[in-house]
This record gives C-alpha cells, sequence and structure tokens, in this order.
C-alpha cells in the first residue's frame, strides 16, 4: 500500500483537536514562549554544531560525522513538532486535519527510529576506537560510514510507512481531541473506539527492533568497553579512555530514561500531563542538549570551537 493510500484511508476522521498540557487560554502564552525558546536555541546549537564539524578538518572522523548526522536528525526531530504547534498557538484555532496529523507522525516515527539507530551507531563507533584501535580505520572506513549513514536513514523511512500503515483500521467515534502537544500514537490509541489491534502487534514489533535490540547491543558495547578501560594500567589512559565515551552515555542517559517513563506510564488522571512533560524533555530538549553535552565535555570540539570563532 502506498502512503497515499494510506493517508486516504486514516483522513475519514476528518481532524483532531491538540489540547496540550489541558492548557487554558491563560497558559497559552507560557507555552508559546517555552516552545519557542527550545526550538530557536535547540536550532542554533545544533546549526554551529553541523558547522564546526563540517568546517574544521580536525573533526572529519567517524565519531563526528555520525554526531552531525544526530545534530541534523535532531533539527528535523523538533521541526517536525513544533512550528505547527507554534501556528495552532499564534492563531488560536487547535484543530489539526487528518492528514496533516498523520504526516507529522509519518515524519516522527521516521525521525525517532533514525535517532535509535544512530545513538547505537554511535556506541559502537566507541567500540571498535576502544576494543579494536587497530582495526578502526578499515572498519569505519569513509566508505562503510556513508553506508551505514544511508542504511539508518532509510530503516528509518521504512520503519515510519510500516507503522503508520498500521493505524488504517482505527476509528475515532469517541471524540477527536487529543490531550497532547502534537499528534503522539499513543495519545491517539487512546481516543480510538477499534481498530487498534493491528497498531498494538506492530508497535510492539517495532519497540523491540528499534527499542530493545539498540538498547541491549549498546549496553553489551558499553560492558565490553568497561572491562577493555580496567584492564588499562595507567590511571590516565583509563581517564582518557573514558572521556571518549561519557558525553554519549549521558546523552543515552537523558534520551532513554525519558522515553521509557513515557512508554511505561500506566493510565491515571494525571498520565496525560506526565506523558507530555517526558516527551517534550526527549523531543525537544534533549535535541537542544545533546550538542551542548558534547561540545562541552569535549576538548576538540572545544577547540574546533574558539578557531571557528576566530579565537586560538
Amino acid at each position: 500500500m502506498e502512503l497515499r493510500d494510506v493517508l486516504v484511508n486514516l483522513t475519514s476522521a476528518g481532524y483532531f483537536l491538540i489540547v496540550p498540557f489541558s492548557s487554558t487560554v491563560e497558559d497559552k502564552p507560557l507555552i508559546l514562549v517555552v516552545f519557542t525558546l527550545l526550538y530557536v536555541c535547540g536550532g542554533l546549537v545544533n546549526v554551529v554544531s553541523i558547522a564546526v564539524i563540517l568546517r574544521d578538518h580536525h573533526l572529519h572522523t567517524p565519531m563526528y560525522f555520525l554526531l552531525c548526522n544526530l545534530s541534523i536528525v535532531d533539527i528535523c526531530y523538533t521541526t517536525v513538532i513544533i512550528p505547527k504547534l507554534l501556528d495552532m498557538l499564534l492563531s488560536g484555532n487547535n484543530s489539526m486535519s487528518s492528514a496533516q496529523c498523520f504526516t507529522q507522525m509519518f515524519f516522527f516515527f521516521w525521525t525517532g527510529s533514525t535517532e535509535d539507530l544512530l545513538l547505537f551507531a554511535m556506541a559502537y563507533d566507541r567500540y571498535v576506537a576502544i576494543c579494536s584501535p587497530l582495526h578502526y580505520p578499515t572498519i569505519l572506513s569513509r566508505s562503510n560510514c556513508i553506508l551505514m549513514i544511508v542504511s539508518i536513514w532509510l530503516c528509518g523511512c521504512l520503519n515510519g510507512f510500516f507503522l503508520l500503515s498500521s493505524f488504517t483500521g482505527l476509528s475515532f467515534c469517541r471524540s477527536h481531541t487529543i490531550k497532547h502537544f502534537f499528534c503522539d500514537s499513543k495519545a491517539l490509541t487512546k481516543i480510538s473506539c477499534g481498530g487498534n489491534s493491528l497498531f498494538t502487534i506492530v508497535a510492539c514489533v517495532e519497540f523491540v527492533m528499534f527499542g530493545v535490540c539498540p538498547f541491549a547491543c549498546t549496553v553489551a558495547s558499553y560492558v565490553k568497553i568497561i572491562n577493555v578501560i580496567l584492564c588499562i594500567k595507567s590511571m590516565a589512559g583509563r581517564k582518557k579512555a573514558f572521556s571518549t565515551c561519557s558525553s554519549h552515555l549521558n546523552v543515552l542517559l537523558i534520551y532513554y530514561v525519558t522515553m521509557v517513563v513515557v512508554i511505561v506510564t500506566p493510565t491515571s488522571q494525571h498520565s496525560d500531563l506526565v506523558e507530555q512533560v517526558f516527551t517534550l524533555l526527549y523531543t525537544t530538549a534533549a535535541p537542544m542538549v545533546n550538542p551542548l553535552i558534547y561540545s562541552l565535555r569535549n576538548r576538540e570540539v572545544r577547540r574546533a570551537l574558539r578557531r571557528l570563532g576566530g579565537f586560538k
């Protein structure tokens, strides 16, 4: 089934009403300011990160190539969500057509899946660098890195289409009000009155393939990395080896902890608000924080920033 046909089947709902954080008229200016700041700041720090990596030849390595792609994904991640939300808040029209809703959902699935795989690829990069340093130039050659990135983006796109196709059987006869700040799949299933069994199965498969498996492989990589680091005799060598992984570990911690909270939050009186707050953290706050974590904790990036700014 083509994407166009999927969207045609899904548009039978007509429209949805987006209600972010169960907001009232008085809350909208605050929500508008918060999301505008997050979007502008997140976009700026990621654009600066991309510019620094592209302009400084010292950073033309597999690790920074992956980091550059992570910044691109983070920009896309927030752009899928925030501009439409800001438009609704400014215009006062919180309705979103079905076509817009499911198109937004497709690109959210795409960028989210791509980010999952990129974080695993970055863990693999650190694994090869520390555990097989002599084979690093061969395993992560330029051609292999390009092939890996193309595969990651393609897999993310296919997964987005796969997940969106599972929504074709959903019907919405109870309500069209989505208690979220974007067209979220979990929020949609809460207001559906049938046909969500296929999505439940597909979501479980997707969660295993793009959530559990990359996370398990990442953990296994870091277990091996830590074992190798502990075998290094000098304290300075251990510190240097661990410093190359600490930034990525912080990014992983923020991303996976907030995502797991959203997934496992049980239905309750305040569950919608809790889910939105933690979704906000991994979809808009984390993309802003990621480049800062890498730049503040990475000596090479700090030097590249100074060179870009004309400082030695």
